[in-house]
């Protein structure tokens, strides 16, 4: 006991804050001091206070962590209370806040940045609903979240959207992301726009969707070609945002080589040792949209019309802005089994991975 109480005071009398402790936040329009204390780590106070709306998707989940691990206070906007009690263990004591929000309640908003030096925007959707289609998310939701945060002098502002954004793209979930980038740099200029490709890891809808329904990605004959790119690679891009000087431009997150659903389809089957697709039909795009629609009248998420047409549609063909960043992206190959070893049976979950040969990509 006497020990205990030893070490406590030790601790507590430990490397007072110093001068080097305090952080001037790099932007012009706010006074706010960054104090940090503590030694690195999952315990340490980094000083900072961060807002990521959408950080119960997939790729939000992965930021919180990282940033939480960083001693940052991480404000956890959430709809659902089961998503987000997740996010409970992924910081220390006080360090994740949990707070009720509507992407139409500006009042809950400004709740969520008030104290933030800086705000991630990760909201999206990638088919539509009744009550939220994809330009009250993409495009009126992102300026409503970059205005707020705008008018409650929010020093910093980061807005993910998708490799493949264009306002001339015949998928409107493409369209709505070109769009939203707009209104976002009207009321934000200085705010940061992100565009990462497609992203695989644990609990994707890329990998996994392919393992279990490998029959949708057989349209236009498995021949689009993509830029998978591993979720924690950007979630990191995305972490290292918050202690640099403001980035007031786009960044292009592709993956590091170009593939095609083919190969991802040969590639699942070579990894899970389960060949299903060879037996899929390839559906014609056609039959594939009027099965898309019909299945919108079901009240589980199901393959879209606009996902039907994004399956047709190659990846932008933009270079990365990987090596700026100081990241290297993981190739999908080295992490393929971590993901889809579950997918192999009991007499097979050891066996060996023999890949696939990379298909010649024409450009």
């Amino acid at each position: 006991m006497i020990l205990l109480r030893v070490q406590r005071s030790l601790a507590a009398a430990g490397p007072k804050r110093a001068y080097h402790d305090l952080v001037t936040l790099p932007t012009a329009n706010t006074t706010k001091p960054i104090v940090s204390h503590g030694p690195p780590g999952y315990s340490a106070v980094s000083g900072h206070v961060v807002t990521i709306f959408g950080c119960t998707g997939f790729l939000g989940r992965y930021l919180a962590s990282k940033l939480a691990k960083m001693g940052t206070q991480v404000i956890v906007p959430y709809r659902e209370e089961e998503d987000a009690r997740i996010m409970k263990p992924m910081g220390d004591l006080g360090q994740i806040v949990r707070m009720e929000w509507d992407i139409r309640n500006d009042a809950q908003i400004a709740e969520c940045v008030r104290h933030s030096d800086i705000v991630y925007n990760l909201v999206g959707r990638d088919y539509e609903t009744k009550n939220f289609d994809f330009q009250s998310v993409h495009v009126a939701g992102a300026e409503k979240i970059a205005a707020v945060s705008a008018d409650c002098g929010v020093p910093r502002f980061v807005h993910v959207s998708h490799l493949n954004a264009s306002v001339d793209s015949p998928s409107k979930f493409y369209q709505t992301k070109a769009l939203g980038e707009e209104r976002v740099k009207a009321v934000f200029p200085t705010a940061t726009i992100v565009r990462p490709g497609a992203m695989y890891g644990f609990e994707d809808k890329l990998l996994n969707n392919i393992a279990v329904s490998p029959w949708w990605w057989k349209l236009n004959g498995g021949k689009t070609q993509i830029r998978p790119v591993h979720v924690l690679d950007v979630a990191q891009v995305l972490a290292d945002l918050m202690p640099t000087p403001q980035m007031s431009r786009t960044l292009s997150l592709p993956g590091p080589s170009t593939l095609t659903y083919e190969y991802l389809l040969d590639l699942v089957s070579a990894v899970t040792l389960r060949s299903f697709h060879s037996y899929a039909p390839a559906v014609p795009r056609g039959v594939a949209t009027t099965i898309a629609k019909i299945a919108q009248n079901v009240w589980w998420p199901l393959i879209s019309p606009d996902e039907v047409t994004r399956r047709h549609l190659n990846d932008s063909d933009v270079p990365g802005d990987w090596t700026e960043l100081g990241i290297t992206p993981t190739e999908i190959e080295a992490l393929a089994l971590t993901f889809l070893r579950r997918y192999r049976s009991t007499d097979t979950y050891t066996d060996p991975v023999a890949f696939p040969t990379r298909p010649a990509i024409s450009v």
